[in-house]
């Protein structure tokens, strides 16, 4: 049997003769970055080999292992700036003893309160990247991983996130001096892929059509019995979805902003990995979804990374250069989803990209042009420099990554809005949920197009809107009622059916401009 050596770890690795070298080094719990899950696709995976016959920088993804090898790992994980807070309306509260513990599951993070339920105080917060990341970026790319492997997938994915979950919850109960026998109940809002996984219930059907979950409705078992960090008496209450792309952290966030009472015409939506949006009006809510894909949250792009210190939020192209914000101020690193928005509104504000998503040739611009400059030819393709020094640009795939995305929401958001004849202007706001929105200006959604210009001084921000109805279904029986009416209320609209969709689609992905 071939043996894996780590640079820097003392762990050898015994793995069978073909076996893929970064399934081996992720089973055995070492980081490497696979957005794509292994298929060879994003690049990401890179490891340097620095033995064998084939010596030098490999994905990882398409080595098997046939000899002995020593691996120098290339990628660090990074803590990922995640959003905690939001906005909590006002609702009545039912006291009880002992403690509870709010989530909200989303595809990439993940964030938890500590509350004291016998008033309701939120005694420590905690959060985390979703440790299914290992099994792909998306929520599709994961379900694929269950196809992929029928015998273990669906344990392997409930398993990474139980896991991870139980890490923040003990230590959140040792630091307040909380047993976990004192824990009542744990409630979860997350979208439906995340609750299946979650529960280890088969996802695969949300994968293929006509994308029908095991269930919609809420749960409620115990606890202990998924493997959560808990006492054998603590509730696990897991909030109700509308479908299977609609799911329960809308549902949350559809109360939390008291949308089933508006009434004036509102949008709410979520932007992530998934665009969700709710379309309020008079008692009336009609839903849609969008695969926006993880480029907004800087997946699937050359130079990307999650929000964490280093990552690039902002870029400004100026005639002195190119002007780079990071996250904690520090040296670039790569550009996470606010980051690559900045850059695309910048290209397409400079001219150099056109709103057909489509760089300018090189030849086209003065060698006397700042811009000149600017733009390198990697081969036949064109590519912006960032940074030379630290190699970061941006290519013709990313802003096609990006025209991708934005097509994605801003056709959901027109189509909702001309099933319920309703004109842009008559919205009277727009609500940005989510762990993503929370940190993207104004300037950056309309700048690109992903949401018309007409409403930027609509927009309203209401940060981390599912983990807040956690804990108001935590604090509340009624409130776990109303979520549960509420899920059947919710109207859902299936994009891919609507009368021109392609038509809408094909319009959505133009950026703005001349």
């Amino acid at each position: 049997m071939p043996e894996i050596r780590v640079k820097g770890s003392e762990k050898a690795i015994l793995c069978e003769n073909g076996a893929n070298l970064l399934q081996t080094l992720l089973k055995e719990g070492f980081f490497v970055d696979n957005p794509c899950n292994g298929n060879g696709t994003c690049g990401k995976c890179k490891v340097r080999i620095l033995s064998g016959d084939e010596p030098g920088i490999r994905l990882s993804c398409l080595v098997e292992v046939t000899e002995d090898l020593e691996v120098e790992l290339l990628g660090t994980e990074k803590e990922g700036k995640v959003l905690t807070s939001g906005y909590v309306p006002e609702f009545e509260k039912e006291f009880r003893e002992g403690y509870g513990i709010a989530v909200d599951i989303g595809t990439t993070t993940a964030a938890l309160d500590l509350v004291r339920l016998s008033d309701g105080e939120v005694l420590g917060q905690a959060s985390m990247l979703n440790a299914q990341k290992q099994f792909g970026q998306d929520v599709l790319t994961r379900i694929t991983y269950e196809y992929d492997h029928p015998d273990t997938g669906i344990a392997d994915l409930q398993r990474a996130v139980v896991e991870s979950l139980n890490e923040e919850i003990r230590q959140l109960c040792e630091k307040a001096g909380i047993e976990k026998e004192e824990i009542r109940e744990i409630d979860v809002a997350a979208n439906c892929t995340m609750m299946h996984m979650l529960l280890g219930v088969d996802a695969r059907s949300i994968g293929r059509a006509p994308y029908r979950p095991e269930f919609t409705k809420a749960q409620k078992l115990k606890a202990a019995g998924i493997g959560l960090w808990a006492g054998e008496e603590t509730m696990l209450y897991c909030l109700p979805s509308v479908s299977a792309y609609i799911g329960a952290d809308i549902v949350a966030g559809v109360r939390v902003c008291g949308l089933h009472e508006e009434t004036e015409k509102v949008l709410f939506i979520d932007i992530g990995t998934n665009g969700e949006i709710v379309l309020a009006g008079g008692g009336h809510l009609l839903s849609c979804s969008c695969a926006a894909g993880p480029a907004l949250e800087g997946m699937n792009i050359s130079c990307g990374m999650r929000a964490a210190d280093g990552a690039v939020e902002d870029v400004r192209i100026t005639e002195d250069g190119i002007r780079l914000t990071t996250i904690g101020d520090g040296e670039p690193e790569g550009l996470c989803g606010s980051g690559i928005l900045a850059a695309v509104k910048e290209l397409l504000r400079t001219g150099l990209v056109k709103k057909t998503g489509v760089f300018v040739k090189k030849d086209a611009l003065d060698p006397e042009d700042y811009r000149y400059d600017l733009i390198r030819l990697n081969g036949t393709k064109r590519e912006l420099i960032l940074d030379d020094e630290r190699d970061l640009f941006i290519t013709q795939g990313d802003v096609r990554q990006v025209q991708l995305a934005k097509g994605a929401i801003l056709s959901g958001f027109t189509a909702l809005l001309k099933k319920a004849g309703i004109e842009m202007k008559e919205l009277q706001k727009v609500l940005i949920a989510g762990q993503f929105g929370a940190h993207l200006p104004a300037e950056f959604l309309t700048g690109v197009g992903i949401l018309p210009e007409e409403v930027e001084d609509r927009l309203v921000y209401v940060g981390n809107s599912s983990k807040t109805g956690a804990y108001m279904t935590l604090m509340s029986e009624t409130m776990k009622q109303e979520m549960e009416a509420l899920a059947e209320k919710i109207e859902y609209m299936e994009l891919a059916e609507t009368e021109n969709y392609e038509r809408i689609f094909t319009e959505s992905m133009i950026f703005p401009g001349n």
